[in-house]
């Protein structure tokens, strides 16, 4: 039985599914209300309420309502929604019934405009469950039957207030195993990503991705949503680790999909970055976003398998939103039915993630690579002047071996200049070109920080000198330490040896200066 099926299709989704459908619900019956004048731009209001205290869940929008002439030949024909395919977000009405799968009872109220009752319908969510396993155990039930015994209609209630209008969906008595429903912050995180929400203001390219939609005649549709009175928005920002530490967002790479005919069929966006490395698990920008109609599809991976490698789309963050009619969201809305236009799809968003996106991830990675060589060597060479300036070597093996790893870092960097003048030479000159703008980028970081970095070593090496004129510096570091005998000395410096020869650099140094502010 195809009602059975999806709802046994819901079970094992991902339970927050329910406030997407119940968004996607009422955002379009806001876009009716905004048609028929009922709500002006701004007005509209999705307010979700979660109570863990008493395990309910209301949802409640400000859109058209149900007459009540209509309220129970509107709720009680599930399969056969008017909605029409590529004209609303939704158009099956079997999702309004996905919260039966979470709760005991499952209550719709509504009010139309001008009408003084409020028309209510109960459903009995256990009742439910129980004739859905009387099914697999092959006793068969059909839609009606299942839905005449959750079904019931309710007296009108009166109304407050007679020029209303609404429509609310409330889960009673949450089941105890999907309390998760129930917590604020994993509904937020949630409704971040998978609403059709704002930008965050905090986001400095919202304007620019706003402008773009508008430059291609695209409307990014958006409602406020509210959660316990929280405004909802997307939660994209600049700044984010990667697995060889942070990264940031610069700037946004726009580009549009358009079939043989020339007509539109998706567009995206995507912020570029070093290009560092793939993006931590935990961030939760992660990923090239599905959308449609400014809802998500699937999860943050929808996409992945457009890319030949799976790691591909853990290098960026951004939205693909898709935009033809005939790209339509499945019954569990993880993707789009099969059909030519999701095809042509899929054709022109794989080519662009293998040639483009690809490439640009992997010379991202190669630059900064490159560019951390010769930083490497920069670091290590002004390190061994400031040492051997200081007198902080051990002894001649010590320094001997410090200058061997000085050149080959240095021979490193050569090379890896060489290789960014080829990566130069190879990519296009146009400034536009986004890895062109990594390189340059990463040039411009690179002088500033040599510019701070001149002050601080220059600070630093003041400051070393003082201090050497107070202490008489000697050949030997050990010979600094002047409250220590002199055979004693002879026996620190062997101590200091092998402390280095044991161990990191690093952690050397820390036990080395441990000893020696003992000593002082």
């Amino acid at each position: 039985m195809y009602l059975v099926q999806i709802f046994l299709k819901i079970l094992r989704q991902d339970s927050r599914v329910i406030y997407r459908e119940y968004i996607q619900s009422a955002s379009d019956q806001i876009d009716i209300a905004r048609r028929e004048g009922l709500l002006a731009e701004g007005q509209e209001l999705i307010d979700i309420q979660l109570d863990d205290k008493k395990r309910t869940i209301t949802i409640t929008d400000n859109a058209t309502g149900i007459p009540a002439s209509k309220f129970k030949e509107v709720l009680a024909n599930i399969a056969d929604s008017n909605k029409q395919i590529g004209e609303a977000k939704g158009f099956r009405g079997i999702g309004r019934l996905c919260g039966l799968a979470y709760c005991r009872e499952l209550v719709f109220s509504s009010k139309a405009p001008g009408e003084s009752h409020v028309s209510v319908l109960r459903c009995y969510a256990a009742r439910m469950r129980e004739l859905i396993d009387k099914n697999n155990q092959g006793e068969k039930v059909s839609a009606q039957e299942l839905l005449n015994e959750i079904y019931e209609f309710l007296e009108p209630i009166k109304a407050e207030h007679k020029n209303e209008h609404w429509f609310r969906v409330e889960l009673i008595d949450v089941n105890r195993e999907n309390r998760d429903l129930l917590d604020f912050q994993y509904v937020k995180d949630y409704l971040s990503f998978v609403a059709p929400v704002p930008y965050k203001n905090t986001f400095i390219f919202r304007q620019k991705v706003y402008e773009h939609a508008e430059q291609i005649g695209e409307r990014i549709d958006q409602y406020k949503i509210r959660l316990n009175s929280e405004p909802i928005v997307k939660n994209y920002g600049t700044k984010f680790k990667t697995s060889k530490g942070e990264d940031e967002i610069f700037d946004v790479v726009f580009k549009d999909f358009y079939d043989d005919s020339n007509q539109l069929i998706a567009w995206s966006w995507f912020g570029l970055s070093h290009f560092k490395a793939v993006i931590q698990k935990d961030c939760q920008m992660r990923g090239l976003r599905l959308r449609k109609e400014n809802i998500q599809i699937g999860d943050d991976d929808a996409l992945k398998k457009l890319f030949k490698e799976d790691r591909g789309s853990h290098y960026f963050v951004g939205e693909v939103f898709a935009v033809s009619k005939f790209l339509i969201p499945n019954s569990q809305r993880d993707y789009f039915n099969e059909n030519d236009s999701r095809i042509a799809f899929e054709q022109h968003i794989r080519r662009y993630f293998n040639d483009e996106l690809t490439r640009l991830y992997r010379d991202g990675s190669e630059i900064n690579s490159a560019y951390d060589k010769i930083s490497a060597y920069e670091k290590k060479a002004t390190e061994f002047q400031q040492k051997q300036k200081n007198g902080d070597f051990i002894d001649e093996d010590h320094r001997q071996q410090a200058a061997q790893a000085v050149e080959k870092a240095k021979k490193n960097a050569e090379k890896a200049k060489s290789d960014i003048e080829k990566k130069k030479q190879k990519i296009d000159q146009d400034s536009s070109n986004p890895a062109n703008r990594i390189i340059s980028r990463i040039e411009e970081e690179r002088k500033r920080q040599k510019s701070e970095g001149k002050k601080i070593a220059k600070s630093q090496s003041k400051k070393a000198d003082d201090d050497n004129q107070k202490t008489d510096k000697a050949g030997r570091r050990v010979d600094r330490l002047t409250s220590v005998q002199k055979r004693d000395r002879k026996l620190l410096s062997k101590i200091f040896s092998i402390i280095y020869a044991s161990t990191d650099e690093e952690t050397a140094e820390k036990i080395i200066i441990k000893i020696e502010d003992e000593f002082k």
